[in-house]
């Protein structure tokens, strides 16, 4: 790739794992030149030389203070995010802020007043609402093949504990349980089928008795209300053993038909009662198949457009409210 002085520099404030994958993806698109802030400057000088980055900075602020830097991506446990992301509109940075971006309602509004007197574009970093399945299975429900949506069954099951030394571990610094930190990608999808998404009860069962390293409350099912009238669930654990650590299948029952797809992407059966369609994902999605590219292509859009992304603080907030509701169950 070659990079030149017109090219957007984005500096990563944090420079885990995250960072990594994100940072990989961003340099694939081109027209993009990254940096790598820590406050251990080892690590993001690592990070750096590891990536081909410009620059790595031993503070957030000194990263933040770079008049040479035009956007910021909050890559920290949640619990620092509102904080970064006040300083980085403050600093007049385009933002990405991973989700779960913000911990309450009166944070999404504060920080969409200050984004919208700033005029910066912000993306919520949720790449699912991206991914080439999302807007297969949408698709083929509005096509009709299956006809009014009845019931949502979605099934997201895998045994993947984190390390006694994870910062998950530490619901202040999570901001919540293993569903409001990860979870939150599911309540997404469960949102993205056609129908509006407008209420959703949480069922917590009993958490392990057993000690572990992972001390998170791991498993929920969501019970999910339309606003045409349909009904479904969400079945999330991550304490479960599944088939090669996380292969299950969802469904969409519809009036005159099912849809069914293996729930991370690898592919989709509609059946109705005269039509049966079958999506395999091709070489395009593959490529894409979790949709960070699509995320950050639809971001440096945005930001040289002077618009919001599709992945916006507002779809962001609507998703909040939902998993404010799975809280009080």
């Amino acid at each position: 790739m070659r990079e030149g002085a017109g090219d957007l520099h984005i500096a990563f404030l944090g420079a885990g794992f995250i960072a990594r994958v994100h940072a990989r993806h961003l340099r694939a698109l081109g027209g993009v030149r990254v940096s790598f802030a820590s406050r251990e400057g080892a690590r993001a000088e690592a990070l750096r030389r590891e990536l081909g980055g410009e620059r790595a900075y031993d503070s957030y602020e000194r990263a933040l203070a770079d008049p040479g830097v035009d956007a910021v991506v909050v890559a920290v446990p949640p619990r620092f995010h509102r904080q970064l992301a006040d300083a980085a509109i403050a600093a007049g940075k385009h933002l990405l802020i991973e989700k779960p971006a913000l911990l309450s309602l009166s944070d999404y509004d504060e920080v969409i007043a200050s984004r919208d007197r700033a005029g910066l574009s912000v993306l919520v970093g949720e790449n699912d609402h991206y991914k080439p399945q999302v807007r297969t299975l949408r698709s083929m429900l509005a096509s009709g093949i299956i006809g009014d949506l009845v019931m949502v069954n979605l099934v997201t099951v895998a045994e993947r504990p984190k390390d006694a030394d994870d910062w998950r571990n530490d619901e202040a610094l999570a901001g919540g349980d293993a569903f409001f930190e990860e979870g939150i990608h599911w309540l997404h999808i469960a949102g993205e089928l056609g129908p509006r998404l407008v209420a959703a009860q949480g069922l917590r069962p009993a958490p392990s008795a057993e000690p572990g390293p992972d001390r998170r409350a791991r498993s929920m099912v969501v019970g999910l209300t339309y606003d045409n009238g349909a009904t479904g669930s969400l079945l999330y654990s991550r304490e479960v053993p599944s088939l090669l650590r996380g292969l299950r299948t969802s469904k969409l029952f519809g009036r005159d038909g099912v849809i069914t797809f293996e729930s991370n992407g690898a592919g989709v059966l509609a059946r109705g009662r005269r039509r049966l369609r079958v999506h395999v994902p091709g070489p395009v999605e593959l490529a894409d198949i979790r949709g960070y590219r699509a995320m950050y292509t639809d971001w440096l859009e945005a930001m040289r457009q002077g618009e919001q992304p599709q992945m916006s603080l507002e779809r962001a907030r609507e998703d909040h409210v939902l998993m404010e509701m799975v809280a009080r169950g």
